[in-house]
């Protein structure tokens, strides 16, 4: 990147990386070409997606590959428990850092969240942002989607939500009942998404509330294995499948009226953003994008565009599906709240300009 930028006549005023693959560009940037004229004018930006995958590897690459002398080998630059950090380029030397929600930037300041890398965005908080993610309005919009079978806006939402749902019970093989609600989760299977608290209260969930579940995603064989085995022990209720299937995604969304995300940290998150633009209404636990996005349902004012639960505990979750299938029975409150999803505005349009601004305070 930095040799293309030296060997054309296109010289950027920012130049803006992402993740631990590009974190070195930051480092090589202020270590070995800012001192170039070409160079002194332009500003780095390091954006963080998810703290936790860092780029590790041995310390010999320094040299190797980059050039660097050992030096910058130690706890405030490169080194991360005696090998070398990707990430930690980017974290150090980039001239802002910015997180995909304004949450996830908080939290990852903490042990709990850090990843032992929270004492240098400590350290770093005055050049640390967090911008919400967006999604694109017009790919996912149920108005003009062509995977579903009713398209749909805030104003048809309830008679095109229900065309969608019937065809969605009959694809999936579900109970053909609209009284039911449907609780979908579209989602990689891992502990990190919350499927361990799934695990613990799902045959609960299932032996006592009228509820049917639609699964779509891939992951950890142990939760992949138990649901199937659920979708087999509650068949007609319970539809699991394994794979990634962008037309069934949105085929989920469009016509189920709940989605699940009890995530133990999740830097923002799209699907609850997904979902609000189709009228489903998002559970979730409130950590990351999912606290920024989903405002808790009121019954006293009516405000909010979901359910949320505050700790990492399954029966915890479990209440707070229980009062989502408890609301979704009295239908003009739950046509009120898919209203309140339909008219949330994460597109791009938001976080764009906040990006343009934090460019034009770093030039």
């Amino acid at each position: 990147m930095l040799d293309f930028v030296a060997n054309t006549d296109f010289k950027p005023e920012v130049i803006h990386c992402n993740d631990w693959q590009t974190g070195m560009v930051c480092a090589l940037h202020k270590l070995q070409y800012r001192w170039r004229p070409e160079f002194s004018n332009i500003k780095t930006v390091f954006t963080i997606h998810n703290l936790k995958y860092q780029g590790i590897f041995a310390h010999d690459m320094m040299s190797d590959l980059f050039g660097l002398g050992y030096e910058h080998f130690n706890s405030d630059e490169l080194e991360y428990k005696g090998a070398m950090s990707f990430m930690k380029g980017g974290l150090v030397y980039s001239n802002a850092i910015t997180t995909v929600s304004e949450t996830y930037a908080g939290e990852i300041q903490n042990p709990h969240f850090g990843e032992g890398l929270e004492g240098i965005l400590q350290k770093r908080n005055e050049h640390l942002f967090g911008i919400l993610n967006g999604i694109d309005y017009d790919i996912y919009n149920p108005k003009t989607d062509s995977n579903i079978i009713e398209k749909y806006d805030v104003f048809t939402a309830t008679e095109g939500k229900l065309k969608n749902k019937l065809h969605l019970l009959d694809q999936l093989g579900l109970e053909k009942n609209v009284d039911i609600p449907v609780l979908a989760m579209i989602t990689r299977l891992t502990e990190q998404k919350g499927l361990d608290l799934v695990e613990g209260v799902l045959d609960e969930l299932l032996s006592r509330h009228r509820i049917s579940i639609a699964v779509l995603g891939t992951g950890d064989r142990k939760y992949e294995n138990l649901l199937r085995y659920y979708s087999q022990k509650y068949e007609g209720r319970v539809s699991v499948s394994i794979k990634f299937d962008n037309s069934l995604a949105q085929k989920i969304y469009a016509g189920s009226d709940m989605l699940l995300m009890p995530s133990k940290f999740e830097p923002c998150g799209l699907s609850q953003l997904i979902a609000l633009r189709y009228g489903t209404i998002p559970i979730v636990r409130e950590t990351g994008g999912l606290k920024d996005t989903v405002v808790p349902y009121n019954k006293y004012t009516g405000e909010g565009n979901g359910f949320s639960f505050a700790n990492y505990n399954a029966h915890e979750m479990l209440y707070t599906i229980i009062r989502a299938i408890d609301t979704y029975m009295d239908k003009p409150v739950w046509d009120m709240l898919v209203r309140n999803a339909m008219k949330d505005d994460f597109s791009w349009k938001k976080s764009s300009l906040m990006y343009k601004s934090l460019y034009k305070r770093l030039l």
